[in-house]
């Protein structure tokens, strides 16, 4: 069991506590590594007879959801509480790390997204440039 931190630290940890839990919950629903199972998870969660079956299939391929087993796994491992420093610090903490981590997941799309939209301007002026030059090429040629 951790010592009782002080107000300030009690943040600070759930501050840095919430970027493994964005990050393992961002990788398991979004990234390549993990698309064969997410697929056949999504798959399950749309075609499962079982409500239960097809919610607990759906955990994997959301990453709101999956923080929330993220977090009681890391409330587990960590004893982290916020506020208080029984049971109720535990569901303080395990709410707001789930909060932090969905910012930083939200975050990190916003940036994924900027830098792809970038990428692809970039390749379309990359392709305006070719057909100008082949097509100045092509005029100073006749």
């Amino acid at each position: 069991m951790l010592l009782r931190m002080s107000l300030q630290q009690q943040v600070i940890y759930l501050f840095l506590l919430a970027m493994p839990i964005a990050c393992i919950s961002w990788t398991v629903t979004h990234e390549n590594i993990f698309k064969e199972p997410r697929d056949f998870c999504l798959k399950k969660s749309r075609n499962c007879r079982n409500l239960f079956q097809r919610k607990f299939f759906y955990v994997f391929t959301c990453e709101y959801c999956f923080s929330h087993y993220i977090t009681i796994i890391f409330l587990f491992i960590t004893k982290y509480n916020l506020l208080y420093s029984d049971w109720r610090g535990y569901l303080v903490g395990g709410f707001a790390l789930v909060w932090i981590a969905n910012i930083y997941m939200s975050i990190f799309q916003l940036i994924r997204v900027d830098m792809k939209k970038g990428k692809m301007e970039a390749d379309l002026k990359e392709v305006e440039l070719k057909e100008n030059k082949e097509e100045q090429d092509k005029n100073g040629q006749i």
